[in-house]
């Protein structure tokens, strides 16, 4: 039978291979499979509902690196009824509050490490009872009296032959996905089961994934992308290899001695990766970008270094999970789109009054279909915002049809080719407003990068008396090398028009900061430069 709710994509491979690895973690190559997996998430759909009574849609909050604990947790969350909260373990303490008390978590699954930086805060989250508290080396106690019931994991777990579950259907929430909140507060996007496992087959279909592949979870679970290299590899029966890497070279290093097979990373990573030397023996099938643009340059240097491997480029945003991607075999002659539409999911590009644009005309990405997700959790102002009915006539909309369909509106400006290929241009929140042009940062990023001259860079716009906005530039000195300040700005105005040409460039000495998925984050850089 297909899988239909998350916890399926663990099951019916069990059924299928038991035997078969499904997680492996740590250079000690700890390995868990599938029979087991299943077994650890029944256990902890059992101990969830029989020992500490969650209700059906009650959420359980993840602040874990990655673990087995972490990965059993999630999926045993959705398969009690409940949905899952993955926090990103990079997140500080009052981050997390935040999280806890708009989710209304009712169990947080954490360490007895990361618990201990709670003690003053967690009274602060009435709807908080109970915290599960994984296995620690260091064997740490609480501490101090805390408002909340403690359990040990080993305790915790309850066989699921004797228990109950709440009744679970495709539609039913399954995840919150809290974005970085790179533009305010983080929101909490709300995941079905249908979204997920929808998204897992459709992913697994284009990319091609096996039983034999291992895949790299390099990227937080807590970010959709992240958390799609564990479902597209359940899907299929294949391995994942958990990774909490520290430097780009720890990724390298896990990626040899996994063997991985398929790896997914976001521009920033890949532009690190891109400038450390590949050994030989690496047996990537493809390697894949999301969360942003691969800047043609950094592509070009990986394609040298990874001759077999083949390169996809996709776009994505959590509200919908994966939208687009250029096959391999595209990428010769378009390497700057991000493609068509996946499998099972429909993007169109609209104008402001809800019609279609016109070959290569601007305008609005919006997706429909199984991967558009609920809306943000309690947030109805930005949910009505951005989930809205589809037009009449849009997206193959009758007359007859009186039920409206949401759709999700991404805020994403782009534009479709004659061939139906799709272009990014920029985010309406971070285009560039400057002397009556509308300026995508990323373009401007990309021109730099071509240059070869830098390391990193983010381009913005600062307000300015005359002009609107004025183009700002921070880069980061390439690898062994320096910055020539006034050679790159030469070469911007050899290769840009006048209006795009930055008014400042400036140099900042290592890596440029990153939200907490990982991707560079224009908007900190923006409010720290003095205009």
């Amino acid at each position: 039978m297909p899988a239909t709710l998350l916890h399926h994509l663990i099951s019916a491979t069990a059924e299928r291979t038991p035997a078969a690895i499904a997680l492996g973690a740590g250079a000690d190559s700890m390995e868990m499979d599938y029979q087991h997996l299943a077994k650890a998430v029944d256990a902890c759909a059992g101990g969830l509902v029989n020992n500490l009574g969650l209700p059906r849609g009650g959420r359980v909050a993840i602040w874990l690196d990655k673990r087995f604990e972490t990965v059993i947790a999630c999926f045993g969350a959705a398969a009690a009824g409940g949905a899952f909260v993955p926090v990103n373990p990079v997140l500080k303490p009052a981050q997390l509050i935040h999280i806890l008390r708009d989710s209304g978590a009712l169990v947080l699954i954490t360490s007895p490490e990361r618990l201990a930086t709670l003690k003053d805060t967690l009274h602060t989250c009435p709807d908080l009872g109970h915290v599960v508290l994984t296995p620690s080396p260091a064997d740490e106690a609480p501490g101090a009296a805390l408002p909340v019931s403690l359990t040990e994991w080993a305790n915790f777990l309850h066989p699921v032959a004797s228990t109950v579950l709440h009744r679970v259907i495709d539609t039913d929430m399954a995840a919150i996905l809290y974005t970085s909140g790179s533009t305010g507060r983080p929101k909490g996007v709300v995941l079905s089961h249908r979204n997920m496992v929808c998204g897992a087959h459709s992913v697994a279909q284009y990319l091609e994934n096996k039983a034999d592949d291992i895949l790299l979870a390099a990227l937080p679970l807590s970010f959709d992308a992240g958390f799609s290299q564990l479902t597209t590899a359940f899907a299929v029966g294949a391995k994942v290899a958990l990774l909490n890497y520290l430097l780009p070279r720890d990724v390298l290093k896990a990626v040899e001695r996994e063997q991985v097979t398929g790896l997914t990373a976001v521009p920033p990573l890949w532009i690190q990766l891109a400038q450390l030397q590949w050994p030989p023996s690496i047996t990537l099938r493809y390697f894949a970008t999301t969360g942003g643009r691969m800047p043609l340059a950094t592509l070009t240097r990986l394609r040298a270094a990874l001759p077999r491997s083949k390169p996809y480029l996709m776009y994505g945003l959590t509200e919908a999970f994966r939208a687009t991607c250029l096959p391999p075999e595209e990428v010769d002659r378009r390497p700057d789109s991000i493609g068509k539409a996946i499998p099972n999911a429909e993007v169109l590009v609209l104008r402001p009054d809800g019609s279609e644009c016109a070959p290569d005309e601007p305008g609005e990405l919006v997706q429909r279909g199984a991967l558009v997700a609920q809306g943000y959790w309690n947030d109805a102002e930005k949910t009505s915002a951005h989930f809205r009915p589809l037009p009449v006539g849009v997206g193959g909309r009758k007359h007859g049809l009186t039920l409206p369909e949401i759709a999700v509106y991404s805020g994403d400006t782009v534009r479709r080719d004659g061939e139906g290929f799709i272009y990014f241009i920029g985010r309406d929140d971070e285009m560039i407003k400057t002397s009556g042009y509308r300026v995508s940062p990323v373009e401007v990023e990309e021109i730099l990068y071509a240059t070869g001259m830098i390391g990193e860079c983010a381009a913005f716009g600062l307000a300015h008396d005359t002009l609107g906005h004025s183009i700002t530039v921070i880069v980061t000195p390439p690898p062994q090398g320096t910055v020539d300040l006034a050679a790159l700005k030469a070469e911007c105005r050899a290769r840009m028009p006048a209006y795009m040409v930055p008014a400042r460039v400036e140099l900042h000495p290592g890596p440029l900061p990153r939200n907490p998925n990982g991707k560079i984050d224009r908007k900190t850089l923006a409010r720290e430069t003095q205009p």
